[in-house]
């Protein structure tokens, strides 16, 4: 496996990510749609540094992730790659964002949000893994 294009597409797949985090969660998604202001933990933004933090390094592990599963199955065309970057996204966060809208209180434009974001983060690192470790 070559190692060094593994890490170049990790690192560049989870920064470009972590933005569309911004984009697809960020803060003016709720300034909009936010009804129910009680179902976030940190109230008016006080004490979430280490939230965003966390939030901000899992795109890593799930870019790393997908990337090396990628490379042992031997998957670096863009079809296969997107292929299985839209089976994960079916299978994970597409299920669970809509259960979460099933179960609590969130506005439905925030629910489709998350679950595109999710999908680009997938695409992007399956780009990524077809643009540089090939």
């Amino acid at each position: 496996m070559p190692w060094g294009r593994i890490a170049l597409a990790v690192l560049a797949s989870a920064f470009v990510s972590s933005l569309t985090d911004w984009l697809f969660m960020g803060d003016w998604l709720y300034k909009r749609y936010d009804r129910n202001p009680e179902i976030w933990r940190y109230r008016g933004g006080q004490g979430e540094n280490k939230a965003i933090l966390w939030s901000s390094l899992l795109p890593f592990v799930t870019c790393a992730v997908f990337i090396l599963v990628c490379a042992r199955l031997h998957l670096y065309s863009y079809s296969a790659t997107l292929k299985l970057a839209v089976a994960m996204w079916l299978i994970g966060p597409l299920p669970l964002t809509i259960t979460n809208v099933l179960w609590l209180k969130l506005a439905p434009p925030i629910a489709t949000f998350y679950s595109l974001g999710w999908l680009v983060k997938l695409a992007l690192a399956a780009l990524a893994v077809a643009l540089i470790v090939r």
